[in-house]
């Protein structure tokens, strides 16, 4: 080969390699998010990163950049997406977080749910403590039998798996502690809940009595069953913090597996899991808008998940790969909720 041909055949080997990369970057670039970078949130209990990533991966497919997950306390968050520190997360809990509203509505709105009610909260207990004691409400813990059966680090207290500091769970929990006049009766541990939980479970499996509070989807009641392994236990009276006082009505609920009674007095309201966006974000961006308002995903999809990564999938990377099988699996669904948001930025 002449060399004189050479800067020719290398013009023309760029230009191929250009033509095949084209399509990438295209992709890359296309869509009605291109060249916006959404600031997300997602909160600190891992039960809500599944769906979180979901939706992080769906906003990406119509060209935006996500940055993060940023994982935050429930306080911290709904001031930076009021202020427009972050644009938004898909956790919030309603009627639950309803105490941040003074908060977020200087600036974010609740917009579409992930999951519309079912989303349970309440105290369980051992079956085989129920049926020793004769447990059904939180009121048996005032007994020096039960307390003394349920007191595993010797304060005299019965021992209650409860909430750390920040989550809105916090907030009633406290609340009923006061309400029912526990206070001398109970210890709530609010460490990190997944490693009290853990404890708890350890407990249970060599005999000893629990109680702790949960909420649904969560793996805590995959791995102890209501109705096999534990029961629901009701609340005295229904009595919520001031602001849920019009959803009491709400915590009593019918046909709940695994309650000792039937209807439940639960002591919480169900709760749609929603999210929670920055206004002006949503203003400047329709297909955002428009794709979180569309998304829902099943309870039942979320609890399965959850009980995934308590089996030791629950590493980040397992995370994004549970997102992207349940992308694939529900791909004309989800493909159905791209096309309407575009559809809305034209």
């Amino acid at each position: 080969m002449n060399k004189p041909h050479l800067p020719r055949l290398l013009a023309l080997v760029l230009s191929a390699s250009a033509m095949a990369s084209a399509p990438a970057l295209l992709h890359a670039e296309e869509g009605p998010g291109a060249g916006t970078t959404i600031k997300m949130g997602q909160a600190t209990w891992d039960t809500g990163w599944f769906h979180a990533e979901i939706y992080r991966q769906l906003l990406e497919k119509l060209g935006y950049k996500v940055e993060g997950p940023t994982t935050l306390d429930n306080p911290p968050f709904y001031q930076a997406v009021a202020q427009g520190d972050l644009d938004l997360w898909v956790n919030g809990w309603f009627p639950l977080h309803n105490s941040y509203e003074d908060t977020y509505s200087q600036g974010a709105e609740l917009v579409g749910y992930v999951a519309k009610g079912g989303a349970l909260e309440g105290y369980l207990v051992d079956m085989a403590s129920i049926e020793k004691f004769g447990i059904k409400t939180l009121d048996d813990f005032k007994r020096d039998e039960v307390k003394k059966a349920f007191d595993r680090d010797g304060d005299g207290k019965a021992d209650l798996v409860a909430c750390p500091p920040g989550w809105g769970c916090e907030i009633t929990i406290e609340h009923h502690l006061d309400a029912y006049g526990l206070r001398d009766d109970v210890n709530p541990i609010k460490a990190s809940y997944s490693a009290s939980m853990a404890d708890a479970v350890a407990a249970y499996q060599q005999g000893t009595p629990i109680l702790f509070y949960t909420w649904t989807p969560n793996w805590t009641v995959n791995t102890l069953k209501p109705g096999k392994d534990v029961m629901w236990i009701e609340v005295p009276k229904v009595d919520l913090p001031k602001e849920q006082k019009s959803l009491e009505d709400a915590a009593t609920l019918p046909n709940v597996p695994g309650c000792v009674e039937d209807p439940c007095k639960l002591g919480f309201p169900a709760n749609d899991i929603r999210p929670v966006a920055n206004s002006a974000f949503l203003k400047d961006n329709p297909a955002a808008k428009t794709l979180l308002e569309a998304i829902s995903i099943p309870i039942e999809d979320i609890f399965a998940q959850n009980a995934k990564m308590n089996e030791g999938e629950g590493s980040e990377e397992d995370v994004k790969r549970h997102a992207s099988e349940w992308i694939e699996a529900n791909d004309d669904l989800v493909n159905g909720w791209i096309e309407e948001a575009k559809a809305t930025a034209n």
